[in-house]
């Protein structure tokens, strides 16, 4: 029923927690009675709050982005920060997909070229932020191509100037893609139309 701890406490044998000697017996009825521990975690629950605790904490389900399987109280981390098919920014146009797709899509981005203001060169977006750091603003006609540097893990280029993001330019940017979209819709749906009459 009970082990010894020490002269004035106890540990239960049932709940493993440390009581007063002198209520042991008491808390064991009361304790064997109304609490089990969960097969799972560990955590002693009440008995009518067993299959809501398991529900509710521990039973599977599945991820709503990547249709993972997991125990509920881990989906939250999953969904943000481990899931593949988060939805994550990349850091050169600030356009929103899913993680699996970053890499990827930042190794072409970051190729593309913007003009510096101050030595009227074209200069990667991956290698900007470096060459902002150091850019004397003096023409250098006689370089080749930047070095392919990036800023350290975690560290972002600073806002401003060097990445002229205006919301004039995200506008001009969504309205490019979307008559891109309209144009691709309207030249697929010609060529099934075609195909029909075939």
């Amino acid at each position: 029923m009970a082990v010894v701890a020490d002269d004035t406490t106890r540990i239960c044998s049932h709940c493993e927690r440390s009581i007063p000697s002198s209520n042991i017996d008491l808390h064991y009825a009361h304790c064997s009675r109304n609490l089990e521990k969960c097969k799972v975690c560990g955590d002693m629950v009440p008995k009518r709050h067993a299959e809501e605790h398991f529900l509710n904490t521990h039973a599977p389900v599945s991820c709503s982005l990547c249709s993972e399987m997991m125990e509920r109280d881990i989906l939250a981390v999953h969904t943000g920060e481990n899931c593949p098919q988060r939805i994550v920014t990349c850091e050169f146009c600030e356009f929103p997909l899913p993680a699996i797709d970053l890499a990827e899509h930042q190794e072409v981005c970051g190729s593309r070229t913007e003009l510096c203001h101050l030595c009227n060169r074209y200069i990667r977006l991956r290698e900007r932020y470096n060459h902002d750091r150091h850019c004397e603003g003096v023409p250098d006609h006689s370089a080749g191509p930047s070095s392919n540097i990036r800023p350290p893990q975690g560290e972002h280029p600073p806002r401003g100037r060097s990445n002229e993001f205006s919301p004039r330019r995200i506008l001009f940017t969504i309205a490019i893609t979307g008559i891109a979209v309209l144009l691709g819709s309207l030249f697929y749906q010609k060529k099934m139309e075609n195909n029909q009459v075939h």
